[in-house]
């Protein structure tokens, strides 16, 4: 049976390397396009026609992910893996709490970071039910861990992140005894667009990030039942 996986966010940066990574390895990509004015997906399609399918999503969007999921169930009968990589930040996630916060970002914030991941969930399941692998993919951050914050600052992305992950342990709690898998995932400090523009002072290149991503991804663990945030390290991150 072929293997299926979606990628959202995979317009630019991390989500259209995992995107390529999927690509030279064989599968079947779905990519979740939120920007079809940058190139990177159609130069991908270009490459590996018929392997690659463009599915227009906002995951913002209710009405958007349902119809995300209606287009590739029109095309596959199964999705192995959905990675769920959207994610955004903001310009004035630096606000410490003795400036104004700006509500309406944070708000922003949580509906792609934590809500995002959920709505992804929910509308694919009959999908993912069907899928040898049944792997949930959720790329979250170490801004997302409690136990090792240590931050004066991002509130909206730090909680959302935080969110995130609270979602997949209620996820694991229920899908874990249907045979599902998950990963939860820190990748490191990305030259990415998260805040709108490309960060020029990050450690890593999305092509970079993206192969120890996918090996986490795509690997074997002999402890499923047990939920870890792992970083590109392979390091265990506190909740």
């Amino acid at each position: 049976m072929e293997q299926t996986a979606l990628v959202t966010g995979a317009d630019r940066g991390l989500g259209s390397a995992l995107v390529g990574g999927l690509l030279e390895r064989g599968w079947c990509v779905f990519a979740g396009q939120h920007r079809p004015d940058w190139p990177e997906l159609n130069a991908l399609a270009s490459r590996f026609p018929g392997a690659l399918h463009i599915i227009p999503l906002e995951v913002r969007s209710v009405a958007s992910v349902q119809a995300a999921a209606r287009a590739v169930s029109t095309l596959v009968d199964h999705l192995d893996m959905l990675i769920n990589n959207s994610g955004v930040g903001s310009p004035t996630s630096s606000r410490t709490i003795r400036e104004r916060q700006d509500y309406d970002e944070m708000q922003r914030m949580y509906d792609v970071n934590a809500l995002g991941p959920l709505r992804m969930v929910e509308e694919f399941l009959p999908l993912t039910d069907r899928g040898a692998l049944k792997r949930l993919c959720f790329v979250s951050s170490e801004a997302g861990s409690v136990g090792r914050s240590t931050r004066t600052n991002s509130y909206g992305y730090c909680m959302s992140k935080a969110a995130l992950n609270m979602a997949t342990r209620i996820m694991h709690n229920h899908l874990r005894r249907e045979g599902y898998t998950f990963r939860v995932y820190h990748p490191g400090w990305i030259r990415s667009y998260m805040s709108g523009s490309k960060s020029a002072e990050a450690d890593m290149e999305p092509e970079e990030a993206a192969v120890p991503a996918l090996d986490y991804f795509l690997q074997a663990r002999d402890d499923e039942d047990r939920l870890v945030m792992r970083d590109w390290l392979g390091r265990e991150w506190p909740w």
